[in-house]
């Protein structure tokens, strides 16, 4: 969600802090602001919208300064103002925050009795007064950091700077990433690795609950006792430049057109050398004990799972047992100790998957990361961890992401059928054939999109959309509904096809579109039944299936997109370019933000 950068350079930093929160716009936010010390006085520049209002700010009134924070804001308490953007200050105090402190109210009123005075409708204010409190009592900056964080409840992660102390950063960590890049006579602190990139390539991530003390010559690190914890520096491998469009007209776009590649990357990475059978790393697992898998995901990665426990109930027969992950950690469901657990985030920081995680950890015989990050939270605490090798995925709405989490997902199924003694080799072979394939049939669905294109411009006139879809399908129409509604702003709802005659069909008339998602596997002639009744009533068709589909249902329908034919099993990663493309093509019709829709972050790091 939010982006944290800290700075103790030996250089200007505001122009760093800036390019290094650029690298962070992914995230999503609507404020932004950095705070330096310069000549041991303290002074910060804030600005509301793009990172481009706050330079245009620093040229007018520039911020020198060779230690500095920063940070783009996604408004969670208070409206996106320049009074409620980031840094906060406190006197001497500035400080920039990620996440929520849940007895914040508390805390101010305990304030306001001591006669501090609040400026803002924000929980961090609370944070910046409770420190510079703890200093006017006479605490050094340490220990004053240490009283304030034992009253926060709730998720953080926050570096504070402090007027007078030109060679001190203070992080701190509880359910909300933080890292610190290690440099030469510089330090850094960054809520992303990525934004550290160009400076430093040697980081420390903090554990839940640390508290670090950070100067020129390093850092000194507190764990959640108290104790000095010693943390690995760990080199990492990242792109320093800040991500470019390579052409296209959004990231969205470029992102949808790399599919071929980059699922060619996770088919190699997850196929033996002779493409006959499934491979993972080298820590592996063993399903043939396990008698049910839990899978726990929020938005886009939930309907991936959904579409993986279609796969594992068919082909392994292991029971499934689903969950969003918001849901799932409050229900706190009963585990079975042998079973095994799964996980996928394309951040490998969702806070709420991340405490579905922690509650796991223990309870059963093996936790699975999906993940995009392969230094992320969720990586690092899980058992085994299985990259999806995406690549950055900058646009807020998923697609690369999506589609490479199932080529992910499929081979992990495929190798706990093969364990589980449900299909033979020759079966396995099939399988990994298909999948080996998926890059040339993701390619030839790419050339679908100029008539993709002119259906998305009849579709944009539309207050209200259905999508359709039946076995493995209907997750898809799960997805291209939610895709259509977060970037378009359209209404837009998925259902399984058979549901239609429960409800949905009243909303059918001639405004109506209905997206069908449906290739012609066992269950399209049942589809084609759903569809006949929607046109009966008026509703307008949209068809999306294979050349044998189209011959046979095509007639009467509104429009048509034909999909190269694809293994059923494998149809929803063929059929999530389509969906892609019309939600894409729909909201540059309507001139929405296609990268950064409104009110949504690409990280989301608080509840």
């Amino acid at each position: 969600m939010c982006g944290i950068v800290g700075i103790l350079g030996k250089h200007e930093v505001s122009p760093l802090i800036l390019d290094a929160l650029k690298r962070l716009e992914y995230r999503g936010y609507d404020s932004a602001g950095i705070a330096t010390i310069h000549d041991g006085r303290l002074d910060r520049r804030r600005a509301t919208g793009k990172l481009i209002n706050l330079s245009d700010l620093l040229v007018h009134e520039p911020l020198p300064g060779k230690a500095g924070i920063g940070h783009t804001r996604w408004a969670t308490h208070g409206a996106a103002t320049v009074e409620n953007a980031h840094p906060h200050r406190a006197g001497r105090v500035a400080v920039v925050h990620n996440g929520i402190i849940e007895n914040f109210r508390e805390l101010r009123a305990g304030l306001a009795e001591k006669g501090r005075d609040f400026v803002t409708d924000t929980d961090t204010e609370t944070v910046a007064l409770l420190m510079e409190h703890h200093i006017d009592q006479g605490l050094a900056p340490k220990e004053a950091a240490q009283q304030t964080i034992a009253r926060l409840e709730g998720a953080y992660a926050l570096c504070f700077l402090i007027e007078g102390h030109d060679d001190l950063l203070i992080a701190a960590r509880k359910g909300s990433p933080l890292a610190i890049g290690h440099g030469e006579e510089e330090m850094f602190v960054g809520s992303d690795a990525l934004a550290l990139a160009p400076m430093t390539d040697r980081v420390t991530y903090l554990e839940e609950g640390d508290l670090a003390i950070i100067t020129r010559a390093g850092a000194e690190i507190y764990d959640a006792g108290g104790r000095p914890a010693n943390r690995e520096i760990r080199e990492i491998r990242l792109d320093g430049g800040v991500a470019d469009k390579g052409g296209y007209k959004h990231f969205m776009a470029k992102e949808i057109a790399e599919q071929p590649a980059v699922l060619g990357h996770a088919v190699n990475h997850y196929l033996s050398a002779d493409g006959k059978s499934a491979r993972l790393p080298d820590a592996g697992i063993d399903f043939t004990q396990t008698r049910g898998i839990t899978m726990v995901a929020c938005g886009t990665a939930y309907l991936a799972c959904l579409v993986a426990k279609y796969w594992f109930e068919c082909l392994a027969r292991i029971p499934v047992e689903l969950d969003v992950a918001s849901e799932f950690r409050y229900r706190e469901p009963p585990l079975d100790a042998d079973g095994v657990a799964i996980f996928v985030s394309q951040s490998g920081e969702t806070a709420d998957t991340l405490a579905a995680l922690r509650y796991c950890s223990g309870k059963v015989a093996k936790t699975v990361a999906v993940v995009n990050v392969a230094e992320s939270t969720i990586a690092r605490e899980s058992d085994m961890a299985l990259p999806i090798l995406a690549g950055p995925e900058i646009g807020v709405a998923s697609t690369k992401a999506f589609t490479c989490q199932l080529v992910t997902l499929a081979a992990l199924m495929i190798t706990a059928a093969r364990q589980k003694g449900q299909i033979d080799a020759a079966r396995e072979a099939e399988l990994c054939a298909a999948l080996a394939s998926l890059p040339q049939l993701v390619n030839a669905a790419l050339l679908a999109e100029d008539s993709i294109r002119d259906i998305a411009r009849k579709l944009a006139e539309a207050r209200d959309v259905l999508f359709l879809g039946r076995g493995v399908m209907f997750p898809l129409a799960l997805e291209g509904a939610l895709k259509l509604k977060e970037i378009s702003y359209i209404h837009a709802e998925g259902y399984a096809s058979g549901e239609l005659k429960h409800g949905p069909i009243a909303l059918i008339d001639e405004h109506m579109p209905v997206i069908v998602m449906a290739p012609r596997d066992d269950l399209f002639d049942k589809t084609v039944s759903n569809m006949q009744e929607v046109m009966a009533r008026g509703g307008r068709i949209v068809l999306i299936t294979d050349a044998a589909g189209a011959r046979e249902a095509g007639e009467g329908v509104w429009e048509t997109i034909v999909m190269p034919d694809v293994a059923p099993l494998l149809a929803p990663i063929v059929y999530a370019v389509p969906a892609q493309l019309l939600a894409y093509h729909t909201a540059v019709t309507k001139g929405t933000d296609v990268d950064q829709p409104r009110n949504l972050a690409k990280s989301v790091t608080v509840e």
